[in-house]
């Protein structure tokens, strides 16, 4: 049931993805992510890309928990993570600017997309966490972007207090999110009138100003890799399998 699929209508292009599981994320659909992503960078029909999940109670619940199960040696463990680092660095790369649609809870990876898109819409209800630290590892991979959004101090609280939910509203402050709304509806139509808007600029500018916005990030593509294989080490330990497996019993 888990599918990444595509539209384009009138300069717009809307990618979207889903997982039964929160819309989790298994390694397979990390990478059908990351391709979609760096397809409609390259298409000259698209000016501006909308990223969403589809369901209405989780934007992206981060890593898929039956997978890290799974993983027994490193290079799996570190192949897995390591597609979280493409989808970042994807959108970091793609010269189109992104805008998320964070219909519901973030979490883990998921927040790492949130604060990876140029502009992030959200209801009020999409309240975030990083709960890595939680299950035994940490949020390595996508780290270097919450940091880069919402800084130093905020992504450490988000870090150490694993367990706890931070509100939209202080995603909000801390620059997370551009824009809170009530619904679904009223922020969508928010992002059509800004896509619309980006549809009909310059995409030489836009594209200039996107490689302007994430200057000093271009050794991102080996920092994230050398952070995947960090929490490919930890989710080996025995520390992490059982709190995973405690995580999923709840």
């Amino acid at each position: 049931m888990a599918f990444v699929k595509s539209d384009i209508v009138n300069g717009v292009g809307t990618i979207t993805f889903f997982h039964p599981q929160s819309n989790s994320m298994p390694g397979v659909q990390l990478r059908n992510l990351a391709a979609e992503i760096e397809k409609l960078g390259k298409d000259s029909g698209v000016r501006v890309i909308i990223l969403k999940s589809e369901g209405e109670k989780a934007f992206c619940a981060g890593a898929s928990f039956d997978e890290l199960i799974s993983i027994k040696d490193l290079e799996t463990g570190t192949y897995f993570f390591s597609g979280f680092a493409s989808v970042i660095n994807a959108m970091r790369t793609c010269p189109k600017f992104i805008i998320a649609r964070v219909q519901g809870k973030a979490v883990g990876g998921g927040v790492g997309i949130a604060c990876s898109a140029d502009y992030t819409f959200a209801v009020k209800a999409a309240s975030v966490k990083l709960s890595e630290l939680a299950v035994g590892i940490g949020p390595f991979v996508v780290g270097p972007a919450v940091e880069r959004k919402v800084g130093t101090s905020a992504f450490c609280q988000l870090t150490i207090n694993a367990t706890e939910w931070q509100s939209a509203d202080w995603a909000r402050e801390k620059g997370m999110y551009a824009d809170l709304f009530e619904s679904a509806e009223e922020m969508d139509k928010a992002i059509v009138t800004l896509a619309e808007k980006l549809a009909s600029s310059n995409p030489e500018a836009m594209a200039m100003l996107k490689k302007v916005m994430w200057q000093g990030t271009e050794h991102w593509d080996t920092l994230l890799t050398e952070r995947a294989g960090m929490s490919g080490k930890l989710v080996l330990s025995d520390f992490t399998v059982n709190a995973i497996n405690q995580f999923k019993s709840k």
